[in-house]
């Protein structure tokens, strides 16, 4: 039997870290399943990720550490960019490869009929979501209603499509790149797709290639990670305020500072509304709106060095 005072006394404590890292998820895991290796190669403290892949899935999955999940709400709501394949000619219980195949048929579409389709679909859409979805319905999951057999209802909601491009087609396959809103399945709009062309279709890969303006190429693998050790493992994290770079910057002086660390609402010279990133001597304290002339704190870091009131030069 293991020694447990001994085990316990080579256990690596948690710490505090602050950052944001990106990482490239390999088809086959979770996200959940990869968050928690790479909370763990970091002896972090607190982590979370930016929006689920599905393990099916693959591409840019952004783990934010201590701090930054403070900032992580926002950039659910940002717009992202994927790589799908569909495969016409077959529908699947769960709208992608996991399911069951439900239905075959014979694609007769052509490139052109292809191209048409994808049109149909630009702009806002009525989506209902996927019965293996993992939104809610009276406290449960909407696939563990599908997997018990339970059928619920499933209301319609719009989605925003930026752009859908066809970027190769071999029948029976068609590779699009999609560029969407938050709440958009994909699974879905496969299959919607499928609907349109009269053949039917499902999701057989997707790669998530962006998220807001963070790209799959700035990320890095698994396997760099679990490479890498001290410093330059820490050298991979991204500074919290990359999750909120889209926000105008606001740089404050120091008093004004200390005054928003503290909570309080100050006077601000920016005429505009809106919400901003806030700055003092080039550190990042955190974001808050502006109305009228006047500065509303609205999230703050506490790792900001003035954060009780102490004034930097």
């Amino acid at each position: 039997m293991p020694d447990v005072h001994m085990t316990m006394a080579h256990r690596v404590p948690r710490r505090c870290i602050d950052g944001v890292l990106l990482i490239n998820k390999p088809a086959g895991l979770g996200s959940n399943a990869v968050l928690q290796h790479v909370k763990r190669m970091y002896h972090a403290l607190k982590a979370g990720h930016t929006g689920t892949l599905d393990p099916l899935a693959s591409g840019l999955l952004p783990i934010c550490f201590g701090e930054a999940t403070k900032f992580a709400h926002g950039f659910l709501d940002a717009d992202k960019t994927y790589v799908a394949t569909l495969l016409l000619g077959g529908k699947t219980s769960t709208g992608d490869a996991a399911g069951e195949v439900l239905e075959r048929r014979l694609v007769t579409a052509s490139l052109q009929d292809v191209t048409t389709a994808l049109t149909r679909f630009v702009g806002i859409l009525e989506q209902t979501p996927p019965r293996h979805a993992a939104m809610k319905y009276q406290g449960r999951n909407y696939y563990e209603y599908a997997r018990a057999g339970i059928e619920i209802p499933r209301s319609p909601r719009q989605v925003f499509i930026e752009e859908l491009e066809l970027e190769d087609w071999r029948v029976p396959y068609a590779r699009v790149r999609v560029r969407c809103s938050k709440g958009t399945y994909v699974r879905a709009l496969a299959e919607d797709i499928g609907g349109a062309l009269g053949c039917g279709a499902h999701l057989c890969a997707l790669r998530r290639l962006a998220v807001a303006d963070l790209s799959v190429m700035q990320a890095h693998t698994l396997e760099t990670v679990e490479r890498f050790e001290g410093e330059m493992r820490e050298a991979l994290l991204l500074p919290a305020d990359v999750l909120v770079r889209r926000m105008p910057a606001l740089d404050l002086p120091p008093g004004a500072a200390v005054k928003v660390c503290q909570g309080q609402r100050v006077a601000c010279a920016t005429p505009h509304h809106g919400t901003y990133r806030l700055y003092t001597a080039g550190a990042f304290i955190g974001i808050g709106t502006v109305v009228d002339g006047i500065l509303q704190p609205k999230r703050l870091s506490s790792c900001a060095s003035i954060a009780k009131g102490r004034e930097v030069g």
